[in-house]
């Protein structure tokens, strides 16, 4: 019975960590709100990935529309320019929601930083969105650009404001970070990305590789 009590108490501790390893949630998530609906369509989307392996091959032709609320809601780059998603159409885009204190969004941002580098002259780009510091308030542009130097990123950085992670949200369905949505140049989703983890990391490159390959 002790030993039974024991492997209990260390799975459920093994649990945590390992949750804690591959997505991260916090004031900075909570406090944009919970989720309150899905975007239409979203089980058409090619790849959902949670790091389960679920990946669904499925035509063009069936890939869901990003939602207009997040297709048109503005996101503020680092110099305070203000632009939408649907500025983007043309291109592959990669959205990445991340944050300074995250670690699995770190561990990420080596591949991201691969992807831009290998297909930047194909139209394709990561577009990184900072979600706030750990207590949910917006984490300054100094602060920022210092990670950005130090971790050599090579995409353009900008914020995930409230009513954006709040859309982003109605499409993922995951509180947490980091979590990804891949647009091709149609302005269709062809993948969701939640968690963190060789998995996941590994399916997103796959989708993109597909996807600028086509």
């Amino acid at each position: 019975m002790k030993n039974t009590f024991t492997n209990l108490v260390l799975f459920a501790v093994l649990t945590v960590a390992f949750s804690s390893l591959t997505a991260c949630s916090t004031a900075s998530t909570e406090k944009k709100g919970a989720v309150i609906e899905v975007a239409p369509n979203a089980s058409n989307v090619a790849v959902v990935s949670n790091g389960a392996g679920a990946a669904v091959d499925i035509k063009d032709s069936n890939f869901p529309p990003v939602p207009s609320g997040l297709y048109q809601a503005q996101i503020k780059d680092l110099e305070g320019n203000l632009y939408k998603l649907e500025d983007k159409k043309g291109k592959v885009v990669l959205v990445n929601l991340w944050a300074i204190w995250c670690g699995p969004c770190i561990a990420e941002m080596p591949h991201l930083r691969e992807m831009q580098e290998k297909y930047r002259d194909k139209n394709f780009e990561v577009l990184g969105l900072n979600t706030g510091d750990d207590n949910g308030d917006t984490e300054s542009v100094e602060n920022i650009k210092a990670f950005v130097e130090d971790k050599k990123l090579n995409y353009p950085i900008g914020y995930a404001d409230e009513k954006f992670f709040s859309e982003m949200l109605r499409v993922t369905r995951m509180g947490g970070i980091p979590q990804s949505i891949l647009i091709n140049r149609d302005g269709k989703m062809t993948g969701i990305f939640k968690g963190g983890g060789q998995r996941v990391i590994n399916e997103m490159k796959q989708s993109v590789e597909k996807l600028m390959n086509e």
